[in-house]
């Protein structure tokens, strides 16, 4: 494309474009008239200064970097001698060239515009009554209130980010604030990609920009394409911008990538996208002040979150932990952070494998699981119910979340994680987490432990909390119906005989239709039938403990 130069990956802190360019040369009153016909991928050269030279042979004269002025008069004629000139011109670095025209000479020969083409070398036609004088002093002036003009923008876009900060500006706000100041979009990122911010300046976007706007999120083709060049290195190294240059092939064009950094921690980017102009010196600054205030920021954020998090794990122990005549106090302060007490809820505990009493790396690490926890939860659409208690991360789930679900959110270094049953309201949040807790001695079973998938083993192990809940679980909700104790006894009897009827009827001294209709309320009940190979084993252990029961009690 015309006006772009393929420009190699930068140094950190490299400016892409100097103070004053040719292209700023261009737009003085006293060129208002003149014409570039040659060079335009050049225009952004630098201009340090002008020379008005007319001599054969001009390369030796003029410094790189100035603006060689001159009315052609001693130029060479022939096509070949004006090629070298210009490839001689070229080689030396210097800005551009102005011929006035068309006093000696008409114009730039179409050899001298082929070869200007070809080195980059910016070609301007001037009116013969513009006097050079005029050009140089206009020029001079410009290029000596450049820095200042710079500083006076630089000033003016400090002040405006930093009101932005006191005024406890979010990131969006602060991408509102740079992105008009500079002309350029801007966006804000995490280190990996995940769109915090952004502000465009109009509605040009490359592709890569369009995609990172529509899924908030870096696409991994420049994900990869960055790691294969090492920007994210060079950004955790680096407390300056760092020019990324146009990759074409996946559709992005030139950007500034200044890293935010909170101490030695790489906490976000800040990007500048180039767009038709190069970077300036400016723009780093801009990226530079944007990031200093970003991170102050997410500093504020991190303290927020850190305390909201702090105060939610204290209520969320506190319900799981209060006494029940506490329950109206703690129950207030966890439904604010989402807890319905309408809901069905399961307690889980992930458990750290660290030894107690918990170290400096230990209680980082704690924190770090409750913060990943809290993320999975949020993906899952559940209220971050979190606390932290010693070496381990209790947590709440709705009844319809699988905790399986939470478990692989957390990535192959998952801790074992132990959960409770769901039950209603917030006794049955407490019961779901003293179920919880029963399991930690069976952590090492595996990666997830249900607490109805261990009842049984824990049973036969002699539990006896165990065994007490496996009978409640199982006769509970027959006791509780009216004749439920006739119900019960018809069940552990029917178990006793081995399932069968006549025997059981008659060691019930009832009729078999009776017998019958009390296992048909039994089974509705339950909500299962006795053909059932799993309740046949459940109702023949439960006759068995109830056996040990009765005799320990002689």
């Amino acid at each position: 494309m015309p006006g772009t130069i393929s420009t190699p990956f930068l140094d950190d802190g490299a400016k892409a474009r100097p103070q004053f360019t040719l292209r700023d040369t261009l737009k003085l009153e006293s060129l208002t008239h003149a014409r570039l016909v040659a060079g335009e991928a050049g225009l952004d050269r630098p201009v340090l200064w002008s020379h008005v030279v007319d001599m054969p042979d001009p390369a030796p004269w003029v410094p790189a970097g100035y603006f060689l002025l001159t009315t052609g008069y001693s130029w060479p004629r022939e096509a070949r001698a004006q090629r070298r000139m210009i490839e001689a011109l070229a080689a030396g670095g210097i800005a551009g060239v102005g011929l006035a025209v068309a006093r000696y000479v008409e114009s730039f020969s179409k050899a001298e515009r082929e070869a200007a083409d070809r080195a980059f070398l910016p070609l301007v036609e001037i009116p013969f009554e513009v006097p050079f004088a005029r050009i140089t002093e206009e020029l001079h002036r410009a290029i000596m209130a450049e820095p200042y003009r710079a500083m006076e923008r630089a000033e003016q876009i400090h002040r405006a980010l930093m009101r932005g900060a006191s005024r406890d500006a979010t990131l969006d706000d602060l991408a509102r604030i740079l992105c008009p100041l500079i002309g350029r979009s801007v966006t804000f990122e995490d280190p990996h990609g995940k769109l915090f911010a952004h502000c465009s300046i109009d509605e040009r976007a490359d592709a890569v920009r369009r995609e990172t706007l529509e899924r908030a999120q870096t696409p991994p083709e420049l994900l990869r394409a960055l790691a294969a060049i090492g920007l994210e290195k060079r950004l955790r190294a680096s407390d300056v911008p760092v020019r990324v240059p146009a990759m074409p092939e996946i559709g992005m064009t030139a950007r500034l990538a200044c890293p935010i950094r909170l101490g030695t921690e790489l906490v976000g980017v800040v990007w500048i996208i180039e767009g038709d102009e190069p970077l300036s010196d400016l723009d780093h600054r801009a990226a530079e002040y944007a990031a200093l205030v970003a991170a102050i920021r997410i500093a504020h954020q991190r303290e927020l979150a850190s305390l909201e998090a702090s105060l939610g794990h204290a209520s969320v122990l506190s319900l799981l932990e209060s006494e029940p005549d506490q329950t109206p106090a703690a129950e207030e302060r966890v439904r604010l952070l989402g807890f319905d007490a309408g809901r069905s809820y399961r307690a889980a505990i992930a458990l750290l494998p660290e030894e107690m009493p918990l170290g400096r790396d230990g209680y980082l690490r704690r924190d770090r699981l409750a913060t990943r926890l809290r993320d999975a939860l949020h993906a899952a659409g559940c209220a971050q119910l979190v606390a932290v208690v010693l070496d381990r991360v209790p947590f709440l789930l709705p009844e319809e979340v699988d905790v399986a679900t939470i478990l692989g959110a957390l990535g192959v270094d998952a801790p074992a994680i132990v959960v409770g049953r769901a039950h209603p309201g917030v006794e049955g949040a407490r019961r779901s987490y003293r179920e919880a807790l029963s399991l930690i001695r069976y952590r090492k079973r595996a990666a997830l432990c249900r607490f109805e998938d261990v009842l049984v083993p824990r049973v036969l192990a002699g539990d006896a909390e165990a065994r007490q809940t496996f009978l409640a679980d199982l006769l509970a909700p027959l006791r509780a119906q009216r004749g439920g104790a006739g119900l019960v006894t018809a069940l552990i009897e029917l178990a006793r005989s081995g399932f069968r009827m006549r025997e059981t009827a008659e060691r019930l001294g009832i009729h078999p239709n009776t017998l019958r209709y009390r296992l048909g309320r039994a089974s509705d009940i339950l909500g299962t039938t006795f053909e059932d190979a799993e309740i046949r084993f459940r109702l023949q252990l439960a006759a068995r403990l109830l056996d040990i029961d009765d005799r320990q009690s002689l």
